[in-house]
């Protein structure tokens, strides 16, 4: 049976190439695992293929998004802290990496990557060791989630899941409304709302 294989890797894209903080992509995985039955090590490696495209296509469609709906000055501020980044070589991969291997949402990395035009092959390496540690840990650890399903049902609405997704709603804040010129050049905080079109 291959077709639950195919429904690993759409899910797994269409979990990652949203532009928001959503549920991790290994929880589709996971799912599918229980319910077909399917090889682990296959769950991790078709639905990784299917996270690194739907972040790659994320990194293509948001430079464009972006230019929609902020002002100009926001981008440039955001491309600036990209170059920023790109500055710092392997020590930005290391970053990358920790971040990818952490139970944070991806997203405002891959936010601010495309947002700042980093080319997606300056983040994906590092992401994709990241994300085939993590998801191949949550995948196998799939059998022991379904069998304490009551458990963890009532931990989806802990304070270590509400925690997650406001870090990952206010780092997407950071990004947008932190003057990072200000910030960088003059060492100086400053937050600007004015940001959109």
């Amino acid at each position: 049976m291959w077709w639950p294989y195919l429904l690993v890797f759409f899910g797994a894209f269409l979990f990652d190439v949203v532009p928001f903080p959503f549920p991790p992509a290994f929880t589709i995985m996971v799912t599918l695992q229980v319910i077909y039955g399917l090889n682990p090590w296959l769950i991790v490696i078709i639905g990784v293929a299917g996270s690194i495209l739907g972040r790659y296509t994320l990194t293509l469609y948001i430079p464009w998004l972006a230019d929609k709906i902020f002002k100009p000055k926001k981008n440039k501020e955001v491309q600036f802290l990209g170059n920023k980044m790109k500055e710092k070589g392997w020590r930005s991969q290391l970053i990358i990496l920790t971040y990818s291997l952490l139970p944070l949402p991806t997203t405002p990395l891959f936010l601010a990557g495309g947002m700042a035009r980093i080319k997606p092959i300056q983040i994906i390496p590092a992401f994709f060791i990241g994300k085939f540690i993590s998801d191949s840990i949550a995948v196998h650890l799939g059998i022991f989630t379904f069998e304490n399903l009551e458990d963890i049902a009532s931990a989806t609405l802990s304070w270590k899941s509400i925690g997650s997704l406001i870090l990952g709603l206010l780092l997407i804040c950071a990004l947008l409304f932190i003057d990072w010129f200000s910030l960088i050049e003059k060492k100086k905080f400053k937050l600007n709302f004015k940001i959109w079109k």
